[in-house]
């Protein structure tokens, strides 16, 4: 899949350390990979609609939520191929999956829009 992840995600992840006070903070939470939980962790920052630092990186409510719905729509076997990575790691490929997923619906949906206006 490459290195797809947005931009301001990416800058986000991996510079929030030099960005923000709050990343001086101890973590809120931490998960090795193939530790499940980190699924239950991603929720309770959705639910709470509060950052986390998680393994040393602040995930924010947007970047959580994105990876939780990817998460509940992948097969067992992609489940599993995703744990094996660091939980930052985890996080941009669930965000670039939904950035792939969105835009192939924003440009049929331009597509459709195209036709029916004669543009």
């Amino acid at each position: 899949m490459g290195n797809r992840q947005p931009a301001a995600h990416r800058l986000h992840l991996r510079n929030s350390h030099t960005l923000l006070p709050e990343a001086a903070r101890p973590d809120d939470a931490n998960h090795p990979p193939g530790d499940a939980t980190l699924i239950d962790t991603l929720r309770r920052i959705v639910t709470a609609r509060q950052y986390a630092k998680i393994d040393g990186v602040l995930v924010d409510v947007w970047s959580a939520s994105v990876t939780v719905l990817i998460w509940d729509k992948l097969r067992e076997d992609k489940r599993q191929r995703l744990l094996t990575l660091p939980s930052h790691e985890l996080i941009l490929r669930c965000i670039a999956i939904y950035s792939h997923i969105t835009r192939d619906q924003t440009t049929k949906d331009r597509s459709r829009h195209d036709r029916g206006t004669g543009v």
